[in-house]
């Protein structure tokens, strides 16, 4: 069994013999005078700059990254390299022998290498001494019990909710049983399950803006889809935009008068929002403010704090840009339907959400666990990542997945010793539907469409596809109508502002801004006829909905095909019998938000393959009706009460938000506050469809 002082030594040593390859590799790099060292002379210099660089690394490396929380964290991982290189000329100064000598640029290269050997080799030996790895998880949690209040850890549990951005639960069921995700099917399964799984069926706006925000706040009220734009402010509001951000979750504060799920000893990490906690990590609502009150990248010291991390993130995060450009161009060389491009930044984007933010997200859940605090929620955003551009049943996210199952059973590891029990509960905020692009299957964006739909000029090649010549065809019909029928006025006018077409997923939002209030169905077939029904009729839009002002909403379909929004129900459906029960309370929930689109449009939906059609260039998208996007997961211990009662459905994020409230008032008593709302209960059967 190896002692921390032996470990010590060994990586000293491995670092030492690093340290001499690469001397005989670079040419600007070595460990002798220009009259020539004996090996002895050379072996002793290469010991002390590896020892003098090691202790660098664990002295100063920790400061540096604390002084340079305020940059972004991209550049902060390039300036990764440069610091490692510059602790090393450091080193080599201030060695003993004061021998060695290196070159700038070639000092990156050898302490990336040196801190990457000296990683692996002190990760190795961690690995196969299991008594060492326990008793430095024992003493860094009491290390940091007694610096948070001096007592030893509660008795009572905490809670650890692990949100799998974009997994749905077919797709959970499905990594389970082909064997890719071990640590959760052993939650499930075996004589003894641990934990429970059921689906949730989210609100019209299946995504993460909208699910987490109800989730973490507990309302989400007024959240029409991931972008939208408001006639009052005259802005267009997206979910991850922090400035965006920051407004919804005030709006929710205001609307609910509640902190939020995690404002009693919570920390939250990775989120569009903070949920109310104190402790906070890569959190978008906060990532606008500036000052010492804005700790949202404290989560990026508490891991970059190790030089080994920085370099085994940063040497992740350039496998993982290679591993993309491969799997891109293998797609491509297969010819691969549905298909997109996946060029440009998207590789560094997708290695930062499957890499960088992983790490992060996960090295601070681990240390929040080990400071015993009550309530944490992390989201991990690999997989929806990768699903967009990949396809949700790729081999691409299944890939992913395993990465994820990994640092799922990491976490449940140092659980165990932790200073206090912990529930992790496991949860998606939405799935993913598959599908290829609506560009693709017609060759024109639906912003497209709706401008051809009101007469405006459209790209020459957009013109020219079959839905582009029906949409002319029926402007022109419409326009044709004798002068005393009112024909004259339905002409477009250059003077009226154009519409903000606007995307999430497979729904789509069209808006008039220099109309101040939400159109009617009346007022939109007047100035531009042939709009509604070139919709309606189009055969990638599933249905279509609309202010009316004889029924105050309709839903449109093809052929004709319309209910009004307070008449539809489970056996009235209309245009939305394909997309299933719920469908109908979620669109009138919908068109009950103040800044709902004048036209809220839905893509087609097959609900034989499951597909749907995204107005944005995704194979695997969400956002709207249809299919798996809709379909959830919650994942739980059997410690905890059944989220609901019997054969009851979990229906959208606020009561999710009930459910998670309720659970950690099991866990840590009435110190957590029930909200102040009329629909509060503590019942479980009150929180159920």
């Amino acid at each position: 069994m190896l002692s921390g002082v032996w470990r010590s030594i060994t990586v000293w040593a491995v670092s030492t013999v690093t340290m001499l390859v690469l001397a005989g590799a670079l040419p600007d790099f070595q460990l002798q005078s220009d009259d020539g060292d004996s090996a002895t002379q050379i072996a002793t210099t290469a010991a002390a700059g590896a020892g003098v660089f090691g202790l660098l690394s664990s002295l100063v490396w920790p400061l540096l990254v604390r002084a340079l929380l305020l940059v972004p964290a991209l550049v902060l991982g390039l300036l990764v390299f440069f610091l490692n290189g510059s602790l090393l000329l450091v080193a080599l100064r201030i060695s003993p022998s004061g021998q060695g000598e290196v070159a700038p640029e070639t000092a990156v290269v050898v302490a990336a290498a040196m801190s990457a050997v000296a990683s692996a080799t002190g990760g190795a030996l961690a690995v196969r001494d299991d008594d060492a790895y326990r008793r430095r998880l024992y003493r860094l949690a009491d290390r940091r019990r007694r610096r948070a209040d001096g007592r030893a850890g509660p008795s009572t549990p905490g809670a650890v909710f692990l949100q799998l951005d974009g997994v749905g639960h077919d797709v959970l069921e499905r990594a389970v049983g082909q064997g890719l995700m071990p640590t959760v099917a052993q939650w499930l399964g075996g004589r003894r399950p641990t934990h429970r799984l059921i689906p949730w069926r989210t609100d019209w706006s299946s995504q993460t803006g909208a699910s987490q925000l109800g989730i973490l706040h507990g309302s989400n009220h007024d959240v029409p889809a991931f972008r939208w734009y408001e006639k009052d402010s005259r802005e267009v509001m997206v979910c991850n935009r922090p400035t965006s951000a920051a407004e919804l979750q005030r709006r929710a504060v205001e609307h609910t008068g509640d902190g939020g799920l995690l404002a009693v000893d919570g920390a939250s990490r990775g989120n569009l929002f903070s949920g109310g906690a104190g402790q906070l990590a890569l959190v978008l609502s906060v990532a606008a403010r500036r000052g010492r009150e804005n700790r949202s990248r404290a989560g990026y010291f508490a891991y970059f704090s190790d030089p080994a991390n920085a370099v085994r993130t940063a040497m992740s995060f350039v496998a993982d840009v290679l591993r993309e450009i491969g799997q891109s161009m293998r797609a491509r060389i297969e010819q691969r339907r549905p298909r997109v491009r996946r060029g440009g930044l998207y590789p560094f984007v997708r290695a930062f959400a499957t890499v960088v933010e992983r790490d992060v997200v996960v090295a601070a859940v681990i240390g929040d666990m080990l400071a015993g605090r009550n309530a944490v929620y992390a989201d991990l955003v690999a997989y929806d990542e990768v699903a967009h551009h990949s396809g949700p049943h790729s081999r691409d996210a299944e890939k992913v997945l395993q990465r994820l199952d990994r640092s799922l059973a990491l976490i449940a590891k140092v659980a165990e010793h932790a200073p206090r029990p912990y529930r992790i509960v496991l949860l998606s905020d939405h799935g993913q539907s598959p599908g290829e692009t609506f560009l693709t299957r017609y060759g024109l964006t639906l912003g497209n469409l709706v401008r051809a739909g009101c007469g405006l000029p459209v790209p020459r090649k957009a013109q020219s596809t079959h839905s582009g010549a029906e949409a002319r065809a029926a402007v022109r019909a419409a326009l044709r109508r004798p002068v005393e029928e009112g024909g004259e006025q339905h002409r477009p006018s250059r003077r009226r502002s154009e519409p903000i077409v606007l995307a999430s997923g497979n729904l789509g939002l069209v808006s008039f801004p220099d109309v101040p209030h939400r159109m009617s169905r009346e007022e939109i077939d007047r100035r531009h006829p042939a709009l509604l029904s070139t919709l309606a009729n189009h055969p990638g839009v599933g249905f279509v909905l609309v202010r009316s002002k004889e029924h105050g909403g309709v839903v449109l379909g093809a052929h004709g095909k319309e209910v009004p929004v307070d008449e539809l129900d489970d056996e009235l459906l209309g245009p939305l019998a394909d997309f299933g029960p719920g469908a109908a309370d979620a669109v009138r929930r919908t068109h009950a938000f103040p800044h709902t689109a004048d036209i809220m449009v839905n893509s087609w939906y097959d609900p034989g393959e499951g597909e749907v059609l995204a107005f944005e260039e995704q194979i695997g998208s969400h956002g709207g009706l249809g299919g798996a996007q809709g379909r959830p997961f919650l994942l739980s211990p059997m410690a905890l009460s059944a989220p609901v009662e019997d054969e009851a459905e979990l229906v959208g994020a606020e009561q999710v938000h009930r459910v998670l409230r309720r659970w950690l008032r099991e866990c840590n008593g009435p110190q957590v506050p029930l909200m102040d709302r009329p629909d509060e209960s503590d019942e479980p059967d009150e929180r159920a469809a």
